[in-house]
């Protein structure tokens, strides 16, 4: 369901700021939350000194007309080897390619688009991996998209049954079931059918949610519920890190570990649409690739 009236210009530049605001402070939560994880971890296990977010301002464009740009932070650390947590507010037009491929840019190709997006690669291969993004974009038309989802990299973790999955799943619902009791069936079917890797035949992960296109009409609801996923993310996934951070791992966890890291390569280089949205409107290379896993084999 979309919305009947058309903001006002100011209405929609309130609505842009805000969004963006509420992205950076989520960001800058979770590379707090983060760092804590990276000082808590057991020196015998993770020597070496506690990883830091370096982050890393980029402008889009040749640096003439301004087309907005972001924030890149990236920390390689003890705990996580490497993770991306990134901003990033870019507007001005589509190519007419890629404007026929996006709703509301058919007769406009003008566009905003801000959000904020992470994927964590672990050391330990019993800590899942995991990737979260949410986006308020404008065209002729506006909306909310996003998700979370969970990446275990060992045969026994990858199980919905699993309990860090369990946990996942049950904050990604509770933040569905405060604004809908429908968008958890939803959404939850939408990331099992998004993160499907269909040259393989089998899911990336064990899931979570995805939504897309989110317009009820109700523009401060539709904001809430997002604010609401990233809150989710906050509460679940560093309390599954802590779960797992302690367990010694072998020889060939770290090797099952980095084949199932070339799945997720796969599909963020073949299907994924943060991926193609970021090349087709001339982001920062460095930081659309940043998620791609520092290690992993094709045995």
């Amino acid at each position: 369901m979309s919305a009947t009236a058309k903001p006002s210009a100011d209405a929609l530049a309130d609505r842009r700021a805000r969004a963006k605001a509420w992205f950076e402070d989520l960001r800058d939560r979770i590379c707090l939350a983060f760092e804590a994880l990276e000082d808590a971890a057991d020196p015998a296990l993770y020597p070496g000194e506690a990883g830091r977010f370096e982050r890393t301002p980029w402008t889009r464009g040749d640096g003439g007309e301004d087309l907005g740009g972001g924030v890149m932070g990236m920390m390689h650390g003890r705990l996580f080897e490497k993770v991306g947590v990134h901003v990033s507010t870019v507007f001005g037009a589509f190519s007419p390619e890629f404007a026929a491929r996006v709703r509301g840019a058919e007769t406009d190709p003008r566009f905003y688009a801000t959000g904020v997006s992470l994927i964590a690669h672990m050391r330990n291969p019993h800590v899942p991996a995991v990737h979260m993004n949410t986006r308020f974009i404008t065209t002729t038309q506006s909306w909310f998209g996003g998700g979370m989802d969970l990446n275990p990299t060992q045969d026994y973790q990858r199980d919905k049954s699993f309990e860090d999955s369990v946990l996942f799943h049950q904050a990604a619902k509770a933040a569905c079931d405060a604004h809908d009791p429908a968008y958890y069936s939803r959404f939850t079917d939408w990331c099992d059918e998004y993160f499907w890797l269909k040259h393989r035949q089998e899911l990336r992960g064990t899931g979570g949610i995805f939504y897309d296109h989110l317009d009820t009409g109700d523009h401060d609801a539709d904001f809430a519920f997002t604010r609401d996923v990233g809150e989710a993310f906050v509460k679940a996934y560093p309390q599954i890190v802590r779960t797992r951070m302690d367990t010694p791992w072998s020889d060939d966890d770290r090797e099952e570990q980095l084949v199932r890291r070339g799945r997720y390569a796969e599909f963020n280089l073949l299907y994924d649409r943060g991926t193609k949205f970021g090349l087709e409107t001339g982001g920062n290379i460095n930081s659309i690739l940043s998620s791609m896993p520092p290690h992993a084999r094709w045995p």
